[in-house]
């Protein structure tokens, strides 16, 4: 059976590496199913789960925004974070989406905080579900 090489990139290094059977990308269209022969493409991701299978076995991990480079052969995720559920504490992000929340209420911030606010909340919400949906 043909594989896919997919290779999942963050700021801190490179999070994923390895030949798999399909994986399902978080696209900022709804999700992205991609199997090796797909055609070519370039998509921006949002915040969600990747949904990563090789030989019957699923792997998950959950993403910040980014982009993809889809190829016949090959799937290239840049991306802001990359992260298993292990690797997610709950009361962290739930002070990170409230700190969010509250700064976005501010009526005197800068277009520029706004972005970035907007981004991080974003993700941190995505983490959240994909920490909850883990746990049940």
């Amino acid at each position: 059976m043909a594989k896919l090489k997919l290779e999942i990139v963050t700021p801190e290094g490179r999070a994923y590496q390895d030949d798999v059977d399909m994986v399902v990308l978080p696209g900022s269209d709804g999700e992205l199913g991609v199997y090796p022969a797909h055609a070519p493409l370039m998509t921006q991701l949002a915040p969600g789960e990747v949904r990563i299978f090789k030989d019957g076995k699923q792997t998950e991990l959950v993403v910040g925004s980014g982009f993809a480079e889809i190829t016949q052969t090959q799937v290239s995720v840049l991306t802001d974070s990359a992260l298993e559920d292990e690797a997610i504490d709950e009361k962290v992000t739930e002070d990170a989406i409230h700190r969010a929340e509250t700064a976005l209420k501010d009526k005197n911030i800068a277009s520029d905080e706004l972005a970035e606010t907007e981004a991080a909340l974003a993700r941190s919400l995505a983490q959240l579900r994909f920490k909850r949906r883990r746990r049940h």
